[in-house]
């Protein structure tokens, strides 16, 4: 069955929104790791540790704590000046362990499907080492 490309176009969008928001949902997840890890990191301690721009941790940050899912609290004497700590609240812990369920059954299926693929190019490798020697051998 062949698609028109209005429909091709739409499966392509369809498909990159879903992957943007996969991508966001696992920042999310990754994002409450490490504020549970270590409550004091900087945003742009973070940032750096998750390969995400400081602006887009910023926004995540405020979305986490817009959800009720992080607590932010200043410490304006700390002799950092702009010392934060981040804490999970409750909902955010909850939420936290469902995006965990999520996470481990997407890259679960993610390594199934790895596993085939080099399964699948081993096994055409190996018969190509033996094409090759056949044909070898018979010249």
């Amino acid at each position: 069955m062949k698609l028109c490309l209005s429909h091709q176009i739409f499966f392509v969008k369809n498909t990159l929104n879903t992957q943007r928001h996969q991508l966001k949902i696992d920042i999310y997840f990754r994002l409450m790791c490490i504020i549970e890890e270590n409550p004091h990191a900087s945003q742009r301690e973070i940032a750096s540790q998750l390969g995400v721009s400081l602006g887009g941790i910023n926004y995540c940050m405020k979305a986490l704590v817009e959800r009720g899912y992080v607590k932010v609290f200043n410490f304006a004497n700390n002799p950092r000046k702009l010392s934060y700590v981040y804490l999970l609240t409750p909902t955010g812990i909850a939420e936290k362990t469902a995006l965990t369920g999520q996470f481990l059954k997407r890259k679960l299926v993610e390594y199934e499907a790895l596993k085939a693929e080099i399964e699948l190019l081993q096994a055409n490798s190996i018969s190509s080492k033996k094409e090759s020697l056949e044909k070898g051998a018979n010249q």
